[in-house]
């Protein structure tokens, strides 16, 4: 994540380099306002330097993190701690209750269950509902996403019977790079117009057939009218990994999404260079016909 980037003692953190003006400026900073606290300071200085998310909200763990990286390499020094950060990954995954619900059979045909609804239940009181499922029912379980993201339920009759997630993208995929042709810069500046499907889970009691293809169809749309409404900004392309342990693909394909190629099976933070999880096979679907000038072009 971060690393010294030169022989002059320079910090890069999460794309930023520390430079000498840099370290110069967050020491006045830090004497202009002796009392603040770290939290204060990180927020301070994101609206000196402009530093926010495309959504217009300040990139203030992202400073936190980078002050507290020069803080450790002896360049600046911060406060002392006033209070420990709510966060509750460290105190390990949270557990869910428990939902009891119908799980008679449904089945039929994929024209027999409409209407189909498809809810964005993010800050709705059909989260939990969301969370409990995937925990339940998910190979993978529930886990917290990262960055913007927004997490969908699909109904019949107001019985749930599908659940999607989607998730702030990785910044580095190399076969979807390859396939988008952007370089480092463009994705940089581009890469939050990506989206991640991070869960995609049809309740173990639905029996339709065609029923994944048709949902990843009608989700697309969705989701990029959702994350403009959420975020206030655009997606042009859509993401996916697949356990190529577990899973074919096959709704993926019929669905019209584009196979990319495969992963490396090293994850971000690998050291050895060497495969240490299962090879995911990931799948795209762009979401306008120009996605590529708009991703590399940077045009939102």
């Amino acid at each position: 994540m971060c690393h010294i980037a030169g022989m002059d003692g320079q910090i890069k953190y999460r794309g930023r380099v520390a430079t000498a003006q840099d370290i110069e400026f967050i020491k006045k900073l830090i004497a202009e306002f002796p009392g603040e606290s770290r939290r204060s300071l990180s927020k301070k200085l994101c609206a000196a330097w402009n530093w926010v998310q495309p959504n217009g909200q300040l990139k203030d763990m992202v400073c936190r993190g980078f002050m507290l990286q020069l803080h450790r390499a002896g360049l600046i020094t911060l406060p002392e701690r006033k209070r420990n950060p709510n966060n509750p990954l460290a105190r390990g995954r949270k557990k869910l209750v428990w939902v009891e619900m119908d799980q008679s059979p449904i089945r039929g045909s994929v024209k027999e269950l409409e209407p189909l609804e498809i809810r964005q239940v993010r800050r709705t009181p059909h989260e939990k509902l969301y969370d409990t499922l995937v925990e339940q029912y998910h190979y993978l379980g529930y886990c917290h996403p990262v960055g913007e993201y927004l997490k969908h339920v699909v109904f019949v009759n107001n019985r749930p019977i599908a659940c999607f997630a989607f998730s702030s993208a990785p910044r580095h995929i190399g076969c979807r790079d390859r396939f988008i042709g952007w370089d480092q810069e463009q994705r940089k500046q581009s890469i939050h117009l990506i989206a991640y499907n991070t869960r995609f889970i049809i309740l173990p009691w639905v029996e339709v057939r065609y029923l994944a293809s048709h949902l990843l169809g009608r989700i697309a749309k969705k989701a990029a009218d959702d994350w403009q409404q959420l975020y206030n900004h655009p997606i042009y392309f859509l993401e996916t990994f697949v356990d190529t342990e577990r899973f074919a693909g096959t709704s993926y394909r019929a669905a019209n999404w584009v196979y990319l190629g495969r992963t490396t099976g090293r994850g971000k933070d690998d050291q050895t260079h060497k495969p240490n999880r299962s090879i995911k096979a990931v799948w795209g679907y762009p979401l306008s016909g120009d996605f590529r000038e708009r991703l590399c072009g940077g045009a939102e």
